[in-house]
């Protein structure tokens, strides 16, 4: 996963209105739940059918920590899709992202002017077009750097222009060497 893609779903697990099972055994039989068999449970773990088995009946509690921690995200990535899906709607329609970032933004702008890449912090809310179209470029598989190029726009619209009131000769917007990128909605 890439940097947008981790903070989208870091985004969507602040949501959550409960929280997901604590115990092992309770993580498991949700994986049970989801995916139906112990082997498809163990494929998507990376341990055997077995070890599965044993961890769902109890009769092993504590599991490595590497193993421990493909439980964990197994879990979460699952956890309350319409919950989910609900907030990524209404960010889309109406309620917009907003993205606080320490990056280099590198731009095109008119000679004269300076169009060195420079790390900023900021933090911006996009509209909500912005959010559809990082969602839906997410949902379609595109590739970080696709949503990556989508952020910029919105920076550069938003931040940089003030949507149409300044720097209006800046032409292309990138977004390189991205230190941390959270997202809220």
């Amino acid at each position: 996963m890439g940097e947008i893609e981790d903070a989208i779903e870091r985004a969507d697990r602040e949501g959550f209105t409960r929280e997901p099972p604590k115990t092992l055994q309770g993580r498991i039989n949700f994986l049970m739940k989801q995916l139906k068999t112990t082997k498809a449970v163990a494929a998507e773990l990376g341990v055997s059918q077995r070890s599965v088995e044993r961890y769902r009946k109890g009769e092993r509690k504590h599991p490595p920590k590497d193993i421990a921690a493909k439980i964990d995200s197994a879990v979460r990535a699952r956890w309350q899709p319409l919950v989910r899906k609900r907030r990524q709607r209404q960010a889309a329609a109406t309620k917009g992202i907003t993205v606080e970032t320490r990056a280099r933004f590198g731009y095109t702008a008119p000679v004269g002017t300076t169009d060195d890449g420079r790390f900023r912090r900021l933090t911006v809310h996009l509209p909500a077009e912005y959010a559809r179209r990082l969602f839906d470029a997410r949902d379609q598989g595109a590739s970080e750097k696709n949503m990556r190029e989508i952020i910029a726009e919105g920076f550069k619209e938003v931040y940089f222009q003030d949507g149409g009131g300044r720097a209006m000769g800046l032409s292309e917007m990138e977004i390189n060497d991205i230190d941390y990128l959270d997202l809220d909605y």
